[in-house]
């Protein structure tokens, strides 16, 4: 729903299945973006973790490259020196609490910082699980034999450095879609910014909403459902001048890498549309060529 402009975003209630699965596949084929309500996630453990991700940013820039990753593209620690806005710290796997230990170590975090960042990022991942499978049961897919719990999951701990009136309008983050399957995403309830592309194909601004998380599928989504989900493509705009933090953290897509689309979302009225792919090579392409919202997919 628009309203002046800004977009509304439709909102998920996960404690009131299975009633809203007709609602959350209309969000998840449709604007490919939406609230959920009902996480599970504790505003005490929301607060402290946000807490947390500033004072990681306080390091001494020595100590915040100790976290750089080569597991996987685009992980790691990302500078001010690649993005002019942005710095960010990535944890991989952060469905593995052996990385997630590692990612503390590497930094030295107190041990109340490592109890923390472990706490939440271990309830986000049970947040993005149950979310991934509510999604993929909204559009009819039968998960007696699937589990979204072994795939992969990316957290990035967001800062931007939105500082004098001049920054105002400048773009934080670019137009792009996500690369894996979906999204979660803790926004910063006192600062806005995102913006999501809506169905005229205009960016459109959404407020902050205290107590909601935001999903946004992503490419592996589009293509596991043979074009049934939709990517929703958004961006990060500065609207104060005061720095800004989000969380996310990313269902990437099957353990071995592989993306490709379910045999049941396949027949004679809805033909294969993608070619599988492995998504460490896709997620290069991307930034090789600088398509970075889903412009790669119909290529594939």
């Amino acid at each position: 729903m628009e309203t002046d402009h800004k977009l509304v975003l439709p909102v998920i209630d996960l404690a009131n299945f299975p009633k809203e699965l007709e609602k959350l596949a209309a969000a998840a084929t449709g604007l490919g973006c939406f609230r959920i309500v009902n996480h599970g996630m504790s505003p005490m453990l929301t607060e402290e973790m946000k807490i947390v991700t500033r004072s990681l940013f306080k390091l001494p820039a020595e100590a915040r490259r100790r976290s750089v990753n080569d597991k996987i593209h685009g992980g790691g620690y990302i500078s001010l020196s690649e993005l002019r806005f942005l710095e960010a710290f990535s944890i991989y796997d952060a469905s593995s609490m052996t990385d997630i230990h590692t990612f503390c170590s590497l930094l030295n975090t107190t041990t109340q910082q490592r109890e923390i960042i472990s706490a939440y990022i271990e309830k986000l991942h049970d947040v993005v699980v149950n979310v991934a499978r509510k999604v993929a049961e909204s559009i009819g897919y039968i998960l007696a034999d699937f589990s979204f719990d072994e795939w992969p999951c990316l957290a990035r701990l967001n800062f931007f450095n939105f500082k004098v009136e001049e920054d105002i309008g400048c773009i934080g983050v670019p137009a792009h879609t996500d690369s894996g399957f979906l999204s979660v995403l803790q926004e910063d309830v006192c600062v806005g910014g995102l913006e999501i592309m809506n169905s005229h194909g205009n960016f459109a601004p959404i407020d902050p909403v205290p107590g909601t998380l935001i999903v946004n599928i992503g490419d592996v989504g589009k293509v596991w459902s043979n074009g049934r989900l939709q990517n929703a493509k958004h961006r990060v705009i500065c609207k104060e001048a005061k720095s800004r933090i989000s969380i996310n953290m990313f269902l990437l897509a099957a353990k071995d890498d592989k993306v490709e689309t379910e045999a049941i979302f396949v027949d004679s009225e809805h033909p294969r549309i993608y070619q599988t792919f492995i998504l460490s090579e896709y997620r290069k392409l991307r930034d090789t060529s600088g398509f970075r919202a889903g412009e790669i997919l119909p290529l594939l």
